[in-house]
């Protein structure tokens, strides 16, 4: 990762490889540096400029209404499909690749309740459905409120998007800093427009919620991303018997 220009960092899939994710399904993060005082607005505003430094930005938050197209990417396995992401009245739904692709699943947060089914996956013979209940939109966004700032940063692409990136997580255990054993349970890099906490541009999913790929993570990334209502349906295997 190295700089583009002043205070903006150039972020590529291949140069963070390395979480919920989704990144859609990371749990909050643990330890994230609250913001407090009591000073005026406008004091705090130009005590940041005085200091050239810029106050940290609103952390993201996924809206209710929402649709984007892009591309999951799976570096080891050397394998990129089409990727959808569809949020209508808080319910959302991500579906990658399709029948015809070595990859196909879709994530869902549907009725309170988080969705994953894999369709295909090198390897995976075995398709349930699975299911998380009490998992809704307010839960992710509850959980990017602890998000880490990383900086503002330039995403080369065709445009080039400016954005603000975030890192959440959860790490096991929870020891207080020192030479302690740790497992990264799941860690996400997340990517939104820095005019937009709402726009999400780009995520990179690291750790247990990528069992199924060797390295343990995966790519998503937006070539659009509009605020109005997407199409988000509940496969049939996973609706509840009757």
């Amino acid at each position: 990762m190295g700089w583009k220009k002043a205070r903006r960092r150039t972020a590529t899939p291949a140069a963070l490889v390395g979480v919920v994710a989704l990144v859609l399904a990371a749990p909050p993060t643990v330890g994230a540096e609250p913001r407090t005082g009591t000073a005026p607005l406008f004091v705090a505003a130009a005590t940041a400029a005085q200091q050239n430094v810029s106050p940290t930005p609103p952390p993201p938050r996924l809206p209710r209404d929402f649709r984007g197209k892009g591309k999951w990417i799976v570096r080891d396995l050397d394998i990129t499909v089409p990727f959808t992401w569809e949020g209508r009245n808080g319910d959302s739904q991500m579906t990658a690749g399709g029948p015809q692709y070595p990859i196909w699943f879709t994530n869902l947060i549907y009725h309170d309740t988080l969705y994953t089914l894999t369709y295909k996956w090198p390897g995976q013979n075995e398709h349930p459905c699975s299911r998380i209940p009490g998992f809704n939109l307010e839960t992710l966004n509850q959980g990017f409120e602890n998000a880490r700032f990383v900086g503002p940063e330039t995403l080369r692409r065709t445009p080039q998007r400016h954005v603000n990136h975030w890192r959440v997580g959860v790490v096991f255990p929870n020891l207080p800093p020192g030479n302690y054993p740790r497992v990264p349970l799941a860690l996400g890099d997340i990517y939104v427009d820095e005019d937009n906490r709402g726009t999400f541009w780009q995520v990179l999913q690291f750790g247990v919620q990528n069992l199924y790929d060797p390295e343990l993570d995966e790519w998503l990334v937006m070539d659009t991303f509009e605020h109005r209502p997407g199409t988000v349906t509940l496969p049939q295997r996973c609706e509840p018997p009757r």
